[in-house]
């Protein structure tokens, strides 16, 4: 059903819906040594540590409307690092009449809205392969919220927060609330893909594949580059140090990472 503005759904009482985005991002690098595997992740430890996290955290905070009521951050030995912050409903000043428009969100601006409680977490995950040289960074997002407006108002401001090879995202709807009438509402708002809220400029960067279960409101987006560029994940030096049949070697094994993360399985190897 498409609701208009006016026609907006009145509740028995509080909206009890919860809606849950999940948001993976994977950078993928080749790394011939051990010297340049070490100093990647020193890179990525740097450079997603857990203040930085909290930082972006703060800002989907501010982006949903929520009140921050506590912080919890670790950096991990030896690489690695975890944020997660609870939330609960903040001042309301005015609901945004856009609030449930299939448009992607601020980047970043403030939006006010009805939350109840909620949390925020971030756990991120550096690792190589044993033998071919390539080192993958993965950070994990979770943005649960009850109430009014989705956690997919964040996901614009996400994806600029991090140089993304591969995303995937995961939203699902869950629980039920009631109408004045007491007929339960199972969602509240119209949603047919996580697309809808990606900028266009975003959209025309990546191949994106959709696996969605309507029925059950649970919605599956994944993206990986269009463009290859192998300056791009070289670390420290670009492909004119290398000879042609290392160029195609490394090429092709940094596209097979991509692919196989992408389509969620091992290719064979020739």
């Amino acid at each position: 059903m498409k609701l208009s503005h006016e026609e907006r759904i009145q509740l028995h009482e509080f909206n009890n819906l919860t809606k849950s985005l999940s948001f993976n991002m994977y950078d993928i690098c080749y790394t011939k040594t051990r010297e340049e595997r070490e100093s990647y992740i020193e890179y990525i430890d740097e450079q997603y540590n857990a203040d930085r996290l909290t930082k972006i955290l703060t800002h989907v905070s501010d982006i949903i409307g929520a009140h921050v009521l506590n912080i919890s951050k670790q950096d991990y030995v030896p690489q690695g690092a975890s944020v997660t912050i609870l939330v609960s409903e903040g001042p309301i000043v005015e609901v945004p009449t856009d609030h449930f428009d299939e448009s992607p969100g601020p980047l970043p601006s403030t939006v006010t809205m009805h939350l109840d409680k909620s949390h925020i977490t971030v756990h991120t995950y550096p690792e190589y392969h044993p033998h071919e040289g390539i080192s993958t960074f993965r950070a994990d997002i979770d943005v649960s919220t009850c109430g009014e407006i989705s956690p997919l108002k964040a996901l614009n401001y996400l994806i600029h927060s991090f140089d993304t090879d591969i995303m995937t995202m995961d939203y699902r709807v869950r629980g039920f609330t009631r109408d004045i009438n007491g007929r339960k509402l199972f969602i509240d708002h119209d949603i047919n893909s996580i697309q809808n809220y990606i900028p266009e400029e975003i959209k025309d960067e990546y191949d994106m594949i959709d696996v969605n279960v309507y029925p059950q409101n649970i919605f599956h987006t994944k993206c990986k580059l269009k463009e290859f560029d192998l300056n791009n994940y070289l670390f420290g030096y670009t492909k004119d140090r290398l000879e042609d049949d290392e160029v195609d070697e490394i090429t092709d094994k940094v596209k097979m990472e991509m692919d196989e993360i992408f389509y969620g399985k091992n290719i064979p190897r020739p």
